[in-house]
């Protein structure tokens, strides 16, 4: 029953027995449990006549926040003259925020002529007593919240330094094992729901659209889901069940658990008083790899990231073409704009440079129908596939062998060189906090040890932006190896290859660029450059040249087989 239902059907005055019980006060075991409260909130209404006492409860949500259902709702019961009396077992029960504790039992229930009622601090505000000393329960109060979630953020450093997850919430598709309540099981229902949420979205489907198509096909959103399969869940059964909201599509295209790791510290907040979820960068997450069995592959969710920072919007038509977002102009690097309109056809559909405006900007037009770019594209993936299939060693052979034995040679230097500014940025760390300590203590003057601290600060600095770039770079390197993969299996599965789709496209393409027309010989001459993911431009070899590879290959098959295994491994 709503609070505005409350109000419209009674004008009764209410005493409002009102309990919480947060994750963090389940440490202080059974005293504090929700059925406990109850069972002395109500002891007590009974013994001091107390008239029609009703329960507002808040489970497992802290006292740092007055964001609470049950709170609230007695709040605006009070507001409206309903509530007139509140009685909690401790003070901590009502909050432990002792600013706003002191707000509402000082100013805003007084001001409301609402009686408030602690019974273990023996405070009752109609019989003016225990009031003196409510600010320092408050401050008590407050001071072991913060203690509290010290001593659980200690608990989670532990659990994490272990290699263990911290959460305990378990993401839709997976549940907790009934032999082992830190192992996740894959629920295979709703697993299927989050495969299939991102097939949709490698196939180009956005956010929104993927969560309307959930929402006809009458898909169940997680909470709605949970609760029809008696899981815990501190949410009710949602008014609208299949509505899903495109944040929770997005959350779950964003968790990278489903690869099956753990990712610790996604989130942290501004303090145990301010709830406001902070998301960390990645490189302050944890990330545990094989912590359970993974609903989707490395290789498709890293794929699916890299798409998304490439979105495609429609345009007014709602018609987007396959390849927008990744045709670009070879002379200023801007994406070439995909031109539909009511007015022309399928077949006048087209790409032109951002840049070239009209002729008024700064480019040339470099234009190409979409059609005529479909069939060079369906032609250039269909050749690949057909060389792949029957000559895959070869073509692991050609890839392998372009440049890639001085690539790896620079990249092991470039981990060494990560390594190495990493643990001098430690060194620093110690150093700059040894020659403080000989400060404090008169063993180092202030000026040298401000020349000194400027200079191992200024060190720092380069250092770690040399980390940074190094480790970006070396994450590139890793795309291109899982994009290899990808581009591998999307291959060998084109049997029966007939016409381009968005996952075909997605999953094979990175780049297209698209070169200005050239007239000189007469006819237009549009000369187009396709990139593969991981391999970019291929050119296929002809007979004699598969021939002499082949020979290659038989000449020295061991480094061949080191070969195929790093690149398909």
């Amino acid at each position: 029953m709503t609070t505005q239902n409350i109000i419209g059907q009674t004008t009764e005055e209410i005493t409002a027995l009102y309990g919480r019980l947060s994750q963090d006060d389940g440490l202080e075991g059974e005293s504090n449990s929700i059925s406990n409260q109850k069972e002395i909130l109500m002891k007590y209404a009974k013994d001091h006549g107390l008239k029609n006492p009703r329960f507002f409860i808040d489970d497992g949500i802290s006292g740092t926040t007055f964001e609470r259902s049950g709170f609230k709702e007695m709040q605006a019961l009070a507001e409206a003259g309903i509530v007139k009396t509140i009685v909690v077992k401790d003070l901590s029960r009502f909050g432990r925020n002792y600013i706003e504790v002191g707000e509402y039992l000082e100013i805003k229930y007084p001001s409301l002529g609402v009686r408030f009622i602690s019974i273990q601090e023996n405070v009752d505000t109609s019989q003016n007593t225990g009031a003196e000393m409510m600010p320092f329960h408050n401050i008590f109060n407050e001071w072991y919240a913060a203690q509290t979630s010290k001593k659980i953020r200690a608990v989670w450093q532990m659990k994490s330094a272990s290699g263990k997850r911290v959460s305990s919430t378990v993401p839709y598709g997976y549940m907790k094992s009934p032999e082992d309540k830190e192992k996740w099981l894959i629920d295979e229902e709703a697993a299927e729901v989050v495969r299939k949420i991102f097939s949709l979205s490698l196939s180009g489907r956005g956010i929104a659209q993927i969560a309307r198509q959930l929402e006809q096909e009458k898909i169940l959103i997680p909470t709605a889901y949970k609760i029809a399969k008696g899981l815990s869940t501190t949410h009710k059964y949602p008014e609208k069940p299949y509505y899903w909201d495109p944040k929770t599509v997005s959350g779950i295209i964003d968790n990278r658990q489903y690869t099956g790791c753990t990712v610790n510290f996604k989130t942290t907040t501004v303090s145990y008083k301010v709830h406001k979820v902070i998301h960390k960068p990645e490189d302050e997450q944890q990330i545990i790899p094989n912590t359970q069995e993974p609903i989707i592959s490395e290789d498709l969710w890293l794929r699916v990231q890299e798409l998304r920072q490439h979105k495609r919007r429609p345009t007014s038509t709602g018609r987007t073409s396959l390849f927008s977002g990744l045709v670009y102009c070879p002379d200023c690097g801007a994406k070439l704009h995909f031109a539909a309109a009511k007015s022309i056809t399928r077949n006048q559909e087209h790409f032109r440079c951002a840049n070239y405006k009209s002729g008024r900007g700064d480019c040339q037009i470099h234009f190409i129908r979409d059609v005529v770019l479909e069939r060079i594209v369906f032609e250039a993936i269909s050749n690949l596939a057909d060389f792949v299939r029957c000559y895959e060693p070869v073509f692991l052979y050609l890839m392998a062998t372009k440049n890639q034995t001085a690539r790896k040679s620079e990249l092991q230097k470039l981990k060494t060189k990560v390594e190495s500014g990493k643990r001098r940025i430690s060194e620093l760390d110690m150093i700059t906090s040894h020659i403080y300590e000989d400060n404090i203590l008169g063993k180092l003057s202030d000026e040298r040890y401000s020349r000194m601290a400027s200079i191992y600060e200024t060190e720092q600095k380069e250092l770690i932006k040399t980390v940074s770039d190094g480790e970006k770079e070396l994450e590139t390197a890793e795309q291109k190896n899982v994009d290899m993969r990808l581009l591998l299996k999307t291959l060998r599965e084109l049997t029966d290859f007939k016409e381009l789709t968005p996952t075909i496209v997605n999953s094979l393409i990175q780049r297209i660029e698209v070169h200005n027309n050239d007239k000189s010989s007469g006819h237009c001459y549009v000369k187009v450059d396709i990139y593969f993911t991981a391999v970019g431009m291929i050119e296929i070899p002809d007979e004699k040249e598969i021939s002499e590879i082949i020979s290659k290959i038989q000449e020295n098959p061991k480094m061949y087989r080191v070969v195929l295994r790093r690149k398909t491994e």
